[in-house]
């Protein structure tokens, strides 16, 4: 028995905990878990658990839905919203195969695979999302919980303490945040989590989610990461701030550029830039998350970087003295409704296709893209991102990049499913619809 596995022991007999729940997600990013009993975790942790995969999306068909779920020790923690008279640990897990290979349609093993790529290029890939959310009376509908504004105070937001009791929660967890506000819409909020490696932050991210809901439906309301629920009003993001490095330098930085980024950073920028359209749907997911991409609202849809402008696709922060393994780039498109795993996969992907290839970055946009009409978007050679699911979708099928970064079989059934989505959207008639169309037509 390994020291780390004892360790783990240890701690359920010292806690006292009752449940080890084991954590794993579908290709649409959705949290899914079974709990097993302090008497099998030491089984679990050598051998797994077996589950039956078939009924998971994107997950195994009948026919092969053996699967099994092997616990990461890493990621043990107490769960601090349970009951402290019954504790209850969490655990995420790799999902293998009966012969104990990994199973590629787990997203968490996608990116593994990327990151494994990056390592035999000597690069460690670090993230900082931002998640946005909103607070609402219940799941039924969008009532607000107050009319606040960016970083306003109290009597404006009035969950300041759910956004306390959330950070407590994930800080209890091993889980650094970095600092919380309230966000530009009415109950809507953001807590934003301490730069870190990419696989413990899909993690975290995985967690974050869950926490935030939790500790909501404690105080008696409703979280949703839902991208654009209020029309009218900014939707949901989550800008990742993400660099490489090697051993601890920064690859991302020279202090000789004009722009402080090393060619490294340059070509990883241009990467994403180059691919953002096709990997779109993996990003902003939802039929939803393409209400939020609309120019106006702080969301970017415009294909350029910058360094202070808001508007554009990449933004890379002003470099400091004294700080250089800060320097890095923030994609600003993403939702908080992605799968984390999938979503810092593809960006990876995209940025070291830039880097081994040598892409060339265009100088940046400092000017306000939305207000650009056609000719200086053509001028500025700026595209867009795709404008609807479909639109992203179609991209998406036919990029090399993000089949050979998901892998067959992840790549075929978020297509597949993707696909379905959207014919269901297309096909179901609106109450916009109706209250438009029937009185004249």
């Amino acid at each position: 028995m390994s020291a780390q596995v004892e360790k783990i022991l240890k701690a359920v007999k010292d806690n006292n905990v009752q449940f080890i729940r084991l954590w794993f997600t579908d290709i649409l990013g959705f949290l899914k878990s079974f709990a097993i009993s302090p008497s099998e975790l030491e089984l679990a942790m050598s051998e797994g658990m077996g589950f039956d995969g078939s009924s998971i999306q994107g997950f195994a068909r009948i026919d092969e839905s053996d699967m099994v779920a092997m616990p990461d020790p890493d990621t043990f923690a107490l769960l601090p919203w349970r009951p402290s008279e019954a504790p209850v640990a969490r655990m995420f897990t790799d999902v293998v195969t009966p012969d104990g290979q990994p199973y590629e349609g787990d997203p968490r093993y996608v990116l593994k695979r990327q990151l494994a790529r990056a390592a035999d290029l000597g690069y460690t890939m670090y993230v900082g999302p931002e998640l946005e959310f909103f607070y609402f009376k219940d799941s039924e509908g969008t009532e607000i919980l107050d009319k606040g504004g960016y970083f306003d105070l109290t009597p404006l937001d009035v969950a300041s303490d759910m956004r306390r009791d959330t950070i407590l929660a994930l800080q209890q967890m091993g889980i650094a945040v970095e600092y919380s506000h309230h966000e530009v819409a009415p109950s809507q909020h953001e807590i934003d989590l301490r730069y870190q490696e990419a696989l413990a932050m899909a993690d975290a991210a995985m967690t974050y989610r869950l926490t935030v809901k939790e500790i909501a439906m404690a105080h008696g309301v409703y979280a949703t990461f839902m991208p654009k629920p209020i029309f009218g009003e900014n939707g949901s993001g989550m800008h990742v701030h993400q660099s490489l490095f090697k051993g601890k330098s920064n690859a991302f930085f020279d202090a000789n550029d004009q722009y402080s980024l090393s060619d490294v950073g340059k070509s990883y920028i241009a990467g994403l830039l180059r691919h953002a359209p096709e990997f779109c749907s993996v990003i902003a997911q939802w039929v939803n998350s393409y209400k939020r991409l609309v120019p106006g609202y702080e969301a970017p849809v415009y294909v350029a970087w910058a360094r202070r402008n808001r508007s554009a696709l990449v933004r890379v922060p002003m470099y400091k003295p004294g700080k250089e393994a800060a320097t890095r780039c923030e994609l600003r498109c993403p939702d908080p409704s992605c799968n984390p795993y999938l979503a810092f996969a593809v960006m990876l992907a995209a940025g070291l296709k830039g880097v081994q290839e040598g892409y060339q970055l265009p100088d940046p946009v400092e000017e306000d893209i939305f207000e650009m009409d056609a000719k200086a978007l053509a001028d500025h050679n700026i595209t867009s991102l795709p404008a609807t699911l479909g639109d992203a979708i179609k991209l998406s099928q036919e990029s090399e990049l993000l089949r050979e970064c998901l892998g067959d079989h992840v790549f075929e059934s978020f297509i597949e499913n993707k696909i379905r989505e959207w014919d269901q959207f297309r096909i179901h008639v609106t109450d916009w619809e109706l209250q438009r169309y029937l009185p004249i037509l």
